[in-house]
């Protein structure tokens, strides 16, 4: 019996896999208690996430690192049959090779990260997850109005990177223009309705403004972009039946359906205390007798 096992263990095919089995258990044993241990500490939510990330592909990387080392002295059998067999397996793997050459556009050339906003392939969510063939997002919108989530976790295969437009909220410049309409009848104070207008935007809006004038400037140290205005703005346009105020603003990305709950509040109280100089207008229809004498 003592043979037997003395004969498998001289075996270079049995000790070869006894090498890599205890070599792999090392190593993910290890793996999972730094991980465990050590990223529990870390308080941000997306740095907690990468750095779990980062530890498990060096997990993958000495993985590799172990095969190769204890079948480097039969990697040259396999290139000949590796070679023949290349040309079929990159065509019944193109789109598993294309996610993972999206996946590695995305973490090297900077798409987006873990907690960014985006709109892949024409969904918009919050990225969750970015897995090597994978992104899994938080969907917002669809049914649900506003910039809301709608419970729905969508995963869509990175080759989108290279087929459609990568839209991100939230990446050099998190922030939003974002606009609303106001309209008054004609007989209102027009110029009395732009300075309130404008007083309930700066009071409301000024942090934001000036946060966003910091991350502009930032942004156009490095990329080209010609100079836009931060500040809140208002402008007029008019037709027969009544005026139309169209305020403009900038708002954090996550923040737009909030902020302009709060401006249509004040914009209302503001129109009920202006004793009649500011007016809503609305839709009006005239209705002509058309009997016959």
């Amino acid at each position: 019996m003592e043979k037997s096992i003395k004969e498998l263990m001289n075996d270079p095919t049995i000790s070869n896999l006894v090498i890599v089995f205890v070599g792999l258990s090392v190593i993910w044993i290890l793996i999972k208690f730094i991980q465990n241990r050590f990223t529990g500490k870390i308080k941000a939510a997306d740095n907690r996430h990468r750095t779990k990330k980062l530890i498990s592909f060096i997990g993958y990387f000495l993985t590799i690192i172990l095969v190769t080392t204890v079948y480097s002295d039969r990697l040259g059998g396999f290139g000949v049959a590796l070679g023949v067999a290349g040309a079929g397996i990159a065509f019944a793997l193109q789109e598993v090779i294309t996610s993972v050459a999206g996946w590695l556009a995305i973490v090297f050339g900077n798409f987006y990260k873990t907690g960014d906003r985006v709109q892949l392939g024409g969904i918009k969510g919050d990225v969750m997850d970015i897995g090597v063939l994978r992104t899994t997002l938080m969907e917002v919108g669809q049914w649900v109005n506003g910039d809301l989530y709608n419970g729905r976790i969508v995963r869509i295969s990175n080759s989108f990177v290279f087929k459609e437009p990568v839209f991100n909220y939230s990446a050099d410049f998190p922030f939003l223009w974002d606009e609303m309409k106001i309209p008054l009848k004609t007989e209102s104070d027009y110029k009395y309705a732009k300075e309130v207008f404008l007083n309930i935007m700066d009071e409301s809006l000024g942090d934001f403004a000036k946060n966003s004038q910091d991350a502009w400037n930032k942004m156009t140290q490095s990329l080209y972009v010609e100079n836009a205005q931060i500040t809140p703005m208002v402008s007029m346009s008019f037709d027969e039946s009544w005026m139309t105020f169209t305020l403009r603003y900038i708002v954090n990305y996550k923040m737009r359906r909030t902020t302009k709950d709060m401006l249509y509040i004040k914009i209302l109280e503001a129109i009920k205390a202006s004793n009649g100089k500011l007016k809503i207008a609305s839709t009006a229809i005239e209705v002509t007798n058309m009997n016959k004498s």
